[in-house]
């Protein structure tokens, strides 16, 4: 599992995060990961994965390796701003191939070209404006990758198998944008090939950039793509999943106002439907907690080798 992108402080949906996969992980006899997503350097902070460092330390949440400890010493391959050279070397494979393209669309000039076709809260497709005209990547151009028109199925280990069609969902993926950074759908898919990750738990908001990853992998090489696993979210009382930008209590003043680590993971436990009611959990029980939710689902098949 990863550590949520480092753009602003940590509340209980995080919370709830860390105990689905750290649950989920121990239930299966599974390894953790964590890394830093912090592909898009507008919006990161290093006060934020600081916070998050932090806050897992004090959650008594570790990975099953030395990602933290390399994480706070410095430059680390668990750090996306610290994977270039990787990236570089993914999307040259692509380039050779000729899947990619130079892409200059602002999000406003595909909505002024999708017109009456975008619908205010969905994701915009992208029409293939760029297609053909045959720009090159870099300073204000972005890169797309070509999408062929493939039907993706794969089996979330929750909800059930799904049919995805990453062309008609949201057109060519753009891997970088006109600033520089790469995407999160991007560095993702590279990272969880090139670190062996075969086992992805995150929330069901993500369910949608499921079959596009895995179409993405493909292309790149990797033709046994992970498991998914995508977990209920906290809501607020009218139904919206707890956000940083909508002010949801931060877990730096839960903290401070003496809230235990084990009273909030079972609070976020029971907001998630994974224990009835609210009790404290500690993190040594979430194995035991999630023992029961995983034997109701599809069995994990033996992990692969990375590729």
């Amino acid at each position: 599992g990863s550590a949520p992108s480092p753009t602003g402080w940590l509340h209980l949906g995080h919370v709830a995060h860390a105990a689905w996969v750290w649950g989920v992980a121990r239930a299966a006899g599974a390894r953790v990961l964590v890394r830093i997503e912090d592909h898009d350097r507008g919006r990161c902070r290093p006060a934020y994965e600081r916070d998050v460092l932090d806050a897992l330390g004090w959650l008594g949440l570790a990975p099953d390796d030395d990602s933290l400890d390399q994480l706070r010493a410095g430059p680390s391959p668990f750090r996306q701003s610290d994977a270039g050279a990787e990236y570089e070397a993914a999307l040259a494979r692509l380039a050779a191939r000729g899947l990619v393209y130079g892409c200059d669309c602002s999000r406003s000039t595909i909505a002024r070209e999708l017109g009456d076709g975008v619908v205010e809260g969905e994701e915009m497709t992208y029409p293939g404006t760029c297609r053909d005209r045959g720009l090159v990547p870099g300073p204000g151009v972005g890169t797309r990758v070509r999408f062929p028109d493939d039907v993706v199925g794969f089996e979330d280990l929750r909800l059930g198998p799904a049919r995805q069609r990453p062309a008609r969902q949201c057109g060519d993926l753009l891997l970088r944008d006109r600033h520089g950074n790469w995407t999160y759908q991007f560095a993702v898919t590279v990272d969880d090939w090139r670190q062996g990750v075969t086992l992805v738990v995150r929330g069901e908001d993500l369910l949608t950039s499921t079959g596009r990853q895995i179409l993405l992998a493909r292309l790149l090489g990797r033709d046994a793509p992970p498991r998914f696993l995508h977990h209920p979210l906290i809501r607020n009382a009218d139904g919206v999943k707890l956000s940083k930008r909508d002010g949801a209590m931060g877990l730096g003043a839960l903290r401070q106002a003496g809230r235990p680590a084990d009273q909030l993971i079972g609070e976020a436990l029971a907001g998630t439907g994974v224990i009835p009611a609210p009790r404290p959990v500690a993190p040594d029980a979430l194995g035991e907690v999630f023992r029961p939710l995983l034997a109701s689902m599809p069995p994990l098949r033996p992990a692969a080798a990375p590729g």
